[in-house]
């Protein structure tokens, strides 16, 4: 015969300052997990919104980013000319050279200055991305005229609009701000390509040729061939993948969230376990009553390890609400790819909630296996008069 769970309860709810202390422990130990679990889900969000599958990234090759490629005009005119390549409504192939670099802005969190992604590109390039225009226009060819990216203009207060940021060989205009759904797009500022390369003195010093594959089925054998074209000296891989990598720039943060919620889950362990000790303790009369109303040891050993299960069950839930505010929250890291900054939002969906009550089981498993056991193992006379 089994013990009611309300059993259980009740001694959590009489116990209850201890019971709340305990909870708090496996709490802050879940919150930690959880944030960091949200971290990582925001920052992969934001890179996997960012790819095309029917886009190919063309770098130098053995590049491993942008940044650190190099392409001439002339490759771009060879590459213009394989077959595969996609053509917009007025009849121009999809395919855009870009130049990248990075500026240092002031930003909310780090004063002294953060990097920033400045992107070259043509009007064609602006077309291949699922990009909006927010608030203002975008910049005229020619000009000394930028777009902020959404997470930009939030995160560094000189980059609003209207306002003008100097770099290159002067100063540029902020005439808007662009919204790509959270990618990492957001993170970066566009300006005209030839306006952009001239103030930089690098007419022939390209970064990147974008291209966009005329089906899915063309996307493996473009690849396939401008991998293979020694002539060009280029490495092409799928956009989606190109990003996909760059989510490495999160793995050291999130092994670090893991690694002390690892050691705070210890501390909470032996919390739970002396409070269940303690419980033990306390109720040997209630142990021995039990036992003299029939209930067998392994009832009591179950009943004992479930009120763990229960406590952590308790702290888990907390410990998922105590993280529950930052969902949304922008922040940012640093690439080591890029040598930039991306911003992301914390997301604490299900998905990084429920690895959290689990680890607060588990801690409530561990802490509570052996005090049931001490409760269960028991002799009657012994408990009655452990009073």
């Amino acid at each position: 015969m089994a013990i009611p769970i309300a059993y259980n309860l009740r001694n959590l709810v009489v116990r209850r300052t201890t019971t709340l202390m305990t909870a708090l422990g496996i709490a802050l130990t879940v919150a930690v997990l959880v944030i960091d679990l949200a971290l990582a889900n925001g920052l992969k969000k934001a890179f996997r919104a960012s790819g095309n599958p029917l886009h190919v990234l063309v770098m130098r090759k053995s590049s491993q980013s942008e940044l650190g490629s190099a392409l001439t005009r002339e490759v771009y005119q060879d590459l213009k000319s394989e077959a595969g390549i996609a053509r917009n409504h007025a009849g121009e192939l999809m395919a855009s050279l870009e130049m990248v670099t990075v500026i240092s802005l002031p930003s909310i969190d780090s004063p002294k200055g953060m990097n920033v992604t400045l992107r070259g590109l043509t009007p064609v390039g602006i077309e291949m991305r699922d990009v909006k225009i927010g608030q203002g226009r975008w910049f005229a060819a020619g000009q000394r005229e930028i777009v902020v990216g959404a997470s930009v203009a939030r995160r560094y207060p000189r980059a609003q609009l209207g306002k003008r940021l100097r770099f290159g060989r002067g100063e540029w205009q902020i005439v808007g701000v662009m919204t790509a759904g959270e990618s990492a797009v957001d993170s970066e500022i566009w300006g005209d390509l030839n306006q952009i390369t001239a103030d930089y003195n690098r007419q022939n010093g390209l970064n990147s040729t974008l291209i966009r594959a005329a089906d899915a089925t063309t996307v493996p054998a473009l690849i396939h061939k401008l991998d293979d074209d020694r002539r060009l000296n280029v490495s092409a891989v799928r956009e989606t993948d190109y990003y996909e990598r760059l989510t490495a720039a999160g793995a050291p943060l999130e092994f670090l969230g893991i690694f002390v919620s690892l050691i705070m889950a210890v501390g909470s362990s032996f919390a739970a376990m002396n409070t269940m000790y303690a419980a033990v303790a306390r109720r040997s009369p209630e142990i021995a009553t039990l036992r003299v109303l029939g209930f067998s040891r392994a009832s009591i050993l179950v009943s004992f390890f479930l009120e763990s299960l229960l406590l952590s069950l308790v702290g888990g839930a907390v410990g998922c609400l105590l993280a529950f505010p930052l969902n949304g929250v922008t922040t940012g890291i640093g690439s080591f790819v890029t040598f930039s900054e991306i911003a992301f939002q914390f997301r604490v969906t299900p998905a990084a909630m429920m690895p959290g009550i689990l680890f607060a089981l588990v801690v409530g498993a561990f802490g509570g296996v052996f005090p049931a056991r001490m409760a269960a193992r028991k002799e009657i006379l012994t408990a009655l008069r452990e009073v």
